[in-house]
């Protein structure tokens, strides 16, 4: 019954213990109003049995109840219906760049470098509902997967079926990945515009150097975050691929990342530079960039009062009003 229902002035809750003194006051009172008749016999009195002296203290009730009402209606009981409105005020496009060069099945993050990329890629996707994110693909050259677009079930459906493939000319071209990157925000008009670059490797091909495509982005303000992906040391990469199968050939292989590249690019639009050297290392550097560029978001709270007090105050009248009917009435000679 009072589910959602709030005392705005409760404080007036502790006029309730005045009830308990009340009571006390009506008993004590009509002790000292009865009066004692000692009589020998009743012998020659009609006696009559009446239901009004037996039901009078109903009038003390229905006063008592009335003065609860009141106390509860001082309190100010209402509803509070909230109605929210968001607005994001600061809207962010992303593009994230990915190396899908033959190392990136590299097996020192599990199952590889690439599927581990794709799933946490895919995390961060799914935290962004206010952004818009496109994607772009690289190797020896670079295309565009998905431009920058606020359905994130595209985009999720195309980091899916990023794989490494031979139809994307062999290397690692980082500064085409770049350049392409920027191609896709240059004319965005959002507030803030962010490159994800990521690579495992070392810039050994493409006709963009890395340090012009950075300074590109610098020009239209696009920030860059860099991660180099891969353990220290060697890996188990693929070294060849096997003649009767066609299939990649393991072995261990030095992890060459450009990671002075890496940090200038970084540091020259204003974004970061991270390296990922296992799973959770990756996950930590996506959620960490999640938290650098933060949404704005307002929200409006609109609240709509309902005062609960009038109907206590007609029902506590309305009890007052029978109790001095029923005391002028029906119980006018006993009370």
């Amino acid at each position: 019954m009072l589910e959602g229902i709030q005392f705005l002035n409760k404080e007036f809750f502790w006029l309730l213990l005045l009830l308990p003194l009340v009571v006390l006051w009506y008993v004590s009172k009509q002790k000292k109003q009865t009066a004692e008749l000692k009589m020998s016999s009743l012998k020659g009195f009609k006696v009559t049995n009446s239901w009004l002296p037996k039901v009078k203290h109903v009038l003390f009730l229905f006063r008592l109840i009335a003065l609860a009402l009141l106390i509860t209606a001082l309190a100010r009981p209402q509803t509070v219906d909230v109605s929210t409105k968001t607005k994001t005020t600061r809207g962010i496009d992303i593009v994230m760049a990915i190396d899908v060069s033959a190392s990136m099945l590299a097996k020192d993050l599990s199952p590889n470098r690439l599927e581990a990329l794709k799933k946490v890629a895919a995390e961060f996707i799914k935290g962004r509902p206010n952004d818009r994110i496109g994607l772009v693909e690289y190797a020896g050259e670079s295309f565009t997967k998905t431009p920058i677009t606020s359905d994130k079930s595209i985009v999720l459906r195309s980091l899916k079926d990023i794989k490494y493939n031979t139809v994307i000319e062999g290397g690692t071209a980082i500064g085409m990945g770049l350049a392409t990157s920027v191609n896709r925000l240059k004319d965005s008009k959002a507030t803030s515009k962010v490159i994800i670059l990521l690579t495992d490797g070392v810039n050994n091909s493409g006709f963009i150097d890395p340090k012009i495509a950075s300074e590109l982005a610098l020009e239209y303000e696009i920030k860059t975050y860099t991660i180099g992906l891969g353990t220290n040391g060697m890996a188990l990469s693929p070294i060849g691929i096997d003649p009767r199968t066609g299939n990649f050939q393991y072995g261990r292989a030095q992890v060459e990342i450009d990671e002075a590249l890496l940090k200038e690019i970084a540091k020259v639009t204003g974004g970061e530079y991270f390296r990922a050297t296992n799973n959770k290392k990756l996950a930590e550097i996506y959620d960490e960039i999640n938290k650098l560029e933060k949404t704005e978001i307002e929200e409006f709270k609109f609240y709509n009062y309902e005062e609960k007090y009038r109907s206590l105050v007609l029902l506590a009248g309305l009890l007052l009003m029978l109790e001095l009917l029923l005391r002028f009435t029906f119980f006018r000679s006993f009370v």
